[in-house]
């Protein structure tokens, strides 16, 4: 475990108020109350600095940029994630849409949607991620 993740006992005690502390509040809105930010607005959209992606609620690595390409829909995509165990899919049907949501498994942070239109010639995925709720890591590539 890295020395900024979150254990399922340490998730498990934070409060909402709590995890109000730990992210800003753009962040917190992302993460804990599924929204997601303007398109072309995140940091990570046009970056291709070499690392790995964690998940910005708990530090649980999520994506290598090796998995990143630019599918111009406005957000960071990652043809698939570092393993099939650290995200969760949901049916999602809010504003009147089929989407299969993206969470953290770790702590149930909100990440983004993942689409069947990647590139065909990897998984054909696209996780269309929100860049607030992720951070990258340098140091690990």
């Amino acid at each position: 475990m890295q020395d900024n993740q979150l254990s399922a006992s340490q998730i498990a005690q934070l409060t909402e108020s709590d995890w109000r502390e730990r992210l800003d509040d753009e962040s917190y809105h992302i993460l804990r109350e599924k929204g997601t930010e303007r398109p072309f607005s995140g940091i990570y959209v046009d970056n291709d600095d070499k690392g790995v992606y964690r998940c910005k609620g708990c530090g649980v690595t999520l994506f290598t940029s090796e998995n990143k390409f630019n599918s111009g829909c406005g957000w960071p995509s990652f043809d698939q994630t570092i393993n099939d165990s650290v995200v969760e899919e949901h049916l999602d049907t809010s504003l009147g849409m089929h989407r299969t949501e993206v969470t953290c498994r770790n702590c149930g942070g909100h990440l983004g949607h993942v689409f069947p239109d990647g590139p065909q010639e990897t998984t054909g995925m696209r996780y269309c991620i929100n860049s607030v709720a992720i951070e990258l890591d340098t140091s690990d590539k």
